[in-house]
């Protein structure tokens, strides 16, 4: 389970948006790209708005590994896949709705709803 620290938890989970990297298979960081990202309880999670077919995914799964920044702040993380069944789902969902609902029911769907729950990761801190 994740273990970040307070402020970590606090700064990267208010943050409206994230950047994640992924790592190739020869150790390098793949090219960062913006995403959003919700804490739910004491975990660091982001989704993936185009489905498990977007690159960026495929290949934070491939790797399991990689790098995030947001609001000062720059880990090194590992990329869980929850499973559906999940509890934590609910939480994750909730969070999305409750940080980025502001920004229209078209835009929020992308990352909600039982579509989203396959492509779910949590960052743990390396």
């Amino acid at each position: 389970m994740s273990n970040w620290n307070t402020d970590d938890l606090r700064q990267i989970g208010g943050a409206t948006e994230l950047q994640l990297a992924s790592h190739r298979p020869d150790g390098t960081l793949r090219p960062y790209i913006t995403m959003w990202t919700v804490a739910a309880g004491e975990a660091i999670y982001v989704r993936s708005a185009h489905g498990s077919n977007n690159p960026w995914y495929r290949r934070a799964l491939a790797s399991g590994r990689g790098r995030i920044r947001a609001s000062g702040v720059e880990r090194d993380v590992e990329f869980v896949h929850l499973d559906a069944g999940d509890p934590a789902h609910e939480d994750v969902e909730a969070a999305y709705h409750a940080k980025y609902d502001q920004y229209g029911a078209a835009i929020v769907g992308s990352v909600t709803g039982d579509h989203s729950t396959h492509t779910t990761l949590r960052l743990d801190p390396r």
